[in-house]
């Protein structure tokens, strides 16, 4: 018995923060329908590369889910979906505020025909509040939270973010939390309730650090030069003499020594606190003189917290973690076979099938011909 098995999600939502947060609810056992529009489908659908007509990382968001088509501005079909509601546990979409409403699909339509639902909303910029209304996509909303301005390249340009934060971590991360709590709370008191997912706001979590800075002691973070954005000799990425890079974060004092010692640097810049500009060139200096190969093999002899970087296709084909069976299970994209994500899920409470399809376009509308249809 999977943790979710019995809950029946039905999901609005598109690209990224709905979908990955519905796959984490299917994989733990959910019943998860897909409503998209009819035709085309969910845009991630169109997205490269494409395997039978069906983009890659379509599959690996929906697998295993169910797929509705239909016309959402279609009093029919919004008759249907409020009927199909009476079965339905768990509602996720992400339109801006309002627009489920302007269709008849808002929370108070869903409450009415069943007041133990659970109506989850992500957006950029929630609810409510003088941004509700803005436009915006991972970057910006990034940019809005301060999480752009913590860490520069030399000529003080912000870093891009090499993943979408706000959207895995700002939306479909704490829409997981939220619901599970949210269903926790329902078998207490038999209510349902409106779950407001604000990706920006959720951002301001990744910047603890700074704010308990900031709010503690006045020193708000200086672009690129605190402790953990570049500043400090022990927290750092370094060009080999190769053109890779090795990734060094020596905090404490133990792997600090270690690291030292290994990279060769002079006793006198090992007391970091006396310059640490100094310290930091000196590292770099050291680092570059070598190639990774070499540093590959000196770190892997100490326990110093420093790896040489490696390419995602490396990192994917790393025994290590195929020992773990990361990348066991599949996704069946038309034809085609591809490891599933490796969800953030114990393997005790995610689904065991080896193989599960991604839905085609509209393959489950019987469900609304019949709601109580499993």
């Amino acid at each position: 018995m999977l943790p979710l098995s019995g809950i029946r999600v039905l999901d609005f939502s598109t690209l990224l923060p709905g979908p990955l947060a519905s796959l984490l609810l299917a994989e733990a056992g959910a019943e998860v329908i897909k409503v998209e529009r009819p035709g085309s489908g969910d845009d991630m659908r169109g997205y490269e590369p494409q395997l039978d007509g069906t983009g890659a990382g379509f599959g690996l968001l929906n697998r295993g889910k169910r797929s509705l088509a239909l016309d959402l501005k279609d009093a029919n079909a919004v008759n249907a979906l409020l009927l199909l509601a009476a079965t339905v546990d768990v509602v996720i979409e992400q339109f801006r505020p309002g627009v489920m409403d302007r269709l008849g699909l808002g929370w108070d339509a869903f409450r009415s025909a069943n007041s133990r639902l659970i109506f989850c909303s992500i957006t950029g910029y929630g609810q409510c509040g003088d941004n509700s209304q803005v436009a915006g996509h991972d970057l910006t909303y990034a940019a809005d939270a301060g999480l752009l301005s913590l860490a520069s390249a030399r000529d003080g340009t912000p870093v891009m973010p090499p993943t979408l934060i706000a959207d895995i971590g700002g939306g479909a991360l704490p829409a997981v939390i939220n619901i599970l709590l949210a269903l926790r709370r329902r078998e207490q008191t038999g209510e349902g309730c409106h779950l407001d997912i604000p990706m920006a706001d959720n951002l301001f979590l990744f910047s603890f650090w700074g704010l308990a800075a900031g709010f503690g002691a006045g020193k708000w973070p200086r672009p690129g030069k605190e402790l953990l954005t570049g500043g400090s000799p022990r927290y750092g990425i370094h060009r080999a003499s190769d053109g890779r890079y090795v990734a060094a974060a020596p905090l404490e004092d133990k792997f600090w020594q270690a690291f030292c010692e290994t990279i060769g640097l002079p006793a006198h810049l090992r007391n970091d606190a006396k310059d640490p500009a100094a310290t930091l060139q000196a590292v770099a200096e050291c680092i570059g003189s070598r190639p990774s190969s070499f540093w590959e093999q000196a770190i892997s002899r100490v326990d110093a917290c420093c790896r040489v970087v490696r390419s995602l296709e490396e990192a994917a084909a790393d025994p290590g973690f195929a020992a773990r069976g990361l990348f066991d299970r599949r996704v069946l994209v038309g034809r085609r076979e591809l490891p599933a994500l490796p969800l953030p899920l114990d393997p005790k409470l995610r689904d065991p099938a080896r193989s599960a399809p991604a839905p085609g376009v509209g393959e489950d509308n019987q469900l609304v011909e019949n709601p109580a249809a499993g």
